[in-house]
C-alpha cells in the first residue's frame, strides 16, 4: 500500500503535501506532533515518511534515530529549512534516505519520493538473500544477522551492500556509489559515502577488514573501503 506519513507541524505545508500526494494516488496521514508521529509510524508502518526536523515534543533527528534503532527500515525523507551540510550529514548518518531543504519544488519532491520507492522495489526484487562469513542478508524482508544476532540497518545501508555485491570483480569509486545508490536527483557528498561505509563496517564488525573483500565483491580493492 502506498501510504505516506507526513510528520510536519506547519499546517500549510502538510496540507499542501497531502493534496499533492493524493493527486499522485498516495494515501496520506498527517501528524503535527513529533512524539505522536513517531508512535503513528510504529503503528501503521508506512511505505514512506516525510519528516520535518523542527517538531514539538520530539524532533525529526530523534524520530529517525529511534526508528532505525528499533529496526524499522521504511524510507525516510527529511524536510527542513536547515540547509547546512552538517545538518544533511547528520540526517544521512541517522538513516534518512533523502534530505530536502525548504522551500522546495513539489515536482522535485514527488520525483524524489518515486526514486526512493523505486530503489526500494529494486532492492527487494533483484535477489533475495546473500551470505558471507557469519553474516546473513535477507533483502526481501530487509533483515540482517551476524552470528545469528539481528543487525539493525537502514534501507540505504541495504542498498549499499547490494551494490557492492552486484559489483563483484569491479573497482568502484565514491562517485560510483553516489550515482548508483543515491542517484543523480540527490546531493550527498563523498563524505557521506565514507560515513556510511564506516557505519556498515562497525555494524558488521569489519573494522580491520576490507568490507568489499568480505562481500566477495570488489576483488581488487580500493582505499575507500580500507
Amino acid at each position: 500500500m502506498n501510504n505516506i506519513l507526513i510528520i510536519e507541524d506547519d499546517p500549510a505545508v502538510s496540507k499542501g503535501l497531502a493534496i499533492s500526494l493524493e493527486k499522485e494516488h498516495y494515501e496520506t496521514l498527517v501528524e503535527p506532533d513529533g512524539e505522536k508521529g513517531y508512535h503513528t509510524a510504529l503503528r501503521i508502518k508506512p511505505c514512506l515518511i516525510l519528516l520535518d526536523i523542527m517538531l514539538p515534543n520530539k524532533n525529526g533527528f530523534d524520530i529517525c534515530k529511534d526508528l532505525r534503532l528499533s529496526g524499522h527500515n521504511f524510507p525516510i525523507i527529511m524536510l527542513s529549512a536547515k540547509a547546512e551540510e552538517s545538518d544533511k550529514v547528520i540526517g544521512f548518518e541517522l538513516g534518512a534516505d533523502d534530505y530536502v531543504t525548504k522551500p522546495f519544488s513539489v515536482k522535485e519532491l514527488m520525483a524524489r519520493i518515486k526514486a526512493v520507492l523505486r530503489r526500494r522495489t529494486v532492492i527487494i526484487n533483484e535477489f533475495d538473500k546473500y551470505e558471507f562469513d557469519d553474516v546473513s542478508l535477507d533483502f526481501a524482508k530487509l533483515e540482517a544477522t551476524k552470528d545469528n544476532k539481528k543487525i539493525d540497518m537502514s534501507l540505504k545501508e541495504y542498498e549499499i551492500l547490494k551494490y557492492f555485491i552486484n559489483q563483484e570483480g569491479n573497482i568502484v569509486t565514491r562517485n560510483d556509489i553516489l550515482d548508483h545508490v543515491w542517484g543523480y536527483e540527490s546531493f550527498p557528498t563523498t563524505r557521506t559515502v565514507d560515513n556510511y561505509i564506516l557505519i556498515l563496517r562497525k555494524k558488521l564488525n569489519l573494522i580491520h577488514q576490507d568490507l568489499s573483500i568480505c562481500l566477495h565483491s570488489i576483488r581488487q580493492g580500493t582505499s575507500l573501503l580500507r
